[in-house]
């Protein structure tokens, strides 16, 4: 597994935030999220943007990775202490959340993959450095990657 990005590259990956700050989030659209999260150890307000692999309208429902496994930080605050917020195009929610299992995981990996055919090289490049093997997108590369790489749902808590 990748080590997580520091100096510059954090920053990049941090930018998208402060769109949200700024109330251009829905700019990004539906393609991104922001999960705002309690820290599990500081007790303080948290704020990640994720990319959503898969958007579900009925409930709606929006799927991510957790692209550090379960060691992800916004991952194990949210099961430290759940109800985040979540943020996306127009809508805001208070969010439940679950684990996707393997056999849906792998559909929506699937899926991906498919709506993004054209990036597809940059995506398997991406994935091959985060996972630290080389990922070419074959079936027994998807289970392996789930297996790694939770994929989350979120949705409105009722």
């Amino acid at each position: 597994m990748a080590a997580r990005p520091s100096g510059i590259v954090r920053s990049l990956f941090r930018a998208p935030v402060s769109l949200y700050r700024r109330r251009c989030g829905r700019l990004l659209g539906r393609r991104f999220l922001l999960l705002i999260h309690i820290g599990r150890r500081t007790g303080r307000r948290r704020e990640t943007v994720l990319e959503v692999v898969e958007y579900r309208k009925a409930g709606p429902e929006l799927v991510v990775v957790s692209a550090f496994g379960r060691r992800a930080d916004w991952l194990r605050n949210i099961e430290a202490n759940p109800d985040p917020e979540v943020v996306s195009g127009r809508e805001r929610f208070i969010a439940a959340d679950r684990l996707l299992d393997a056999e849906e995981a792998i559909g929506v990996i699937a899926r991906y993959e498919r709506r993004h055919r054209l990036i597809a090289p940059i995506v398997r490049l991406v994935l091959s450095r985060l996972l630290g093997w080389p990922y070419r997108g074959s079936e027994s590369d998807r289970r392996r990657l789930v297996a790694e790489l939770p994929l989350v749902a979120f949705r409105p808590r009722s």
